[in-house]
């Protein structure tokens, strides 16, 4: 078993869904997106035409960032699945630079209201309760719906399914991955990510 998931080009149009749900879903600071789409513009005029990219942590099978960890905070599942021990991250950031996908976050304790000059509403303090400053946090694959049968957030709300998550070792996926030539980023640091690319 290992979870993943596959990013599908072809079905990505920059909706954003993933990423407001998932800034919804977790609470995350100002400035701080888990799941983010990046928009680029390719070809001239006439043909100019824009290309998106969705991102996550990878979550690595040989993740950089639970290697260096002095204290064992980053961790591994069984699953696959790399997380973060709040209880035990000293705040170092030794993750965050060992991480070449960017994927890692230092909270420093940002206030709580997104609003400039307002108090923070209640879904704002129950957020940022949640998070315990001067720690890493990341995308963390949405475990606690993986465990209750449910697949990520970010998944679930795609309009296009372009994000098809799912355990990266059976024949289905694999099949999927290998007929559209899916690729991983970055494949040459040896991170071995569980999120796969399928080319428009």
């Amino acid at each position: 078993m290992r979870y993943g998931m596959i990013l599908d080009l072809k079905r990505c149009y920059g909706c954003n869904a993933c990423t407001v749900i998932c800034k919804q879903k977790n609470g995350t600071p100002k400035g701080v997106f888990w799941a983010k789409v990046y928009a680029t513009e390719v070809g001239k005029y006439p043909q100019a035409r824009r290309e998106y990219l969705p991102t996550l942590c990878m979550h690595c099978a040989n993740a950089p960032c639970v290697s260096v960890c002095p204290t064992g905070a980053s961790y591994k599942r069984e699953d696959g699945i790399v997380l973060v021990d709040e209880s035990k991250c000293i705040g170092c950031r030794s993750c965050m630079l060992s991480c070449p996908y960017e994927a890692r976050y230092f909270d420093f304790g940002a206030e709580a209201s997104y609003f400039p000059g307002k108090e923070a509403n209640p879904y704002e303090v129950a957020q940022a309760s949640k998070r315990k400053k001067g720690t890493v946090n990341k995308c963390t694959l949405c475990v606690d719906r993986i465990d209750e049968g449910e697949i990520p957030a970010c998944a679930q709300v795609c309009p296009t399914q372009a994000r098809i998550f799912g355990d990266l070792e059976s024949t289905e996926l694999q099949k999927l991955i290998i007929s559209r030539n899916g690729y991983q980023e970055k494949s040459v640091v040896g991170t071995d990510p569980s999120v796969y690319y399928l080319p428009r």
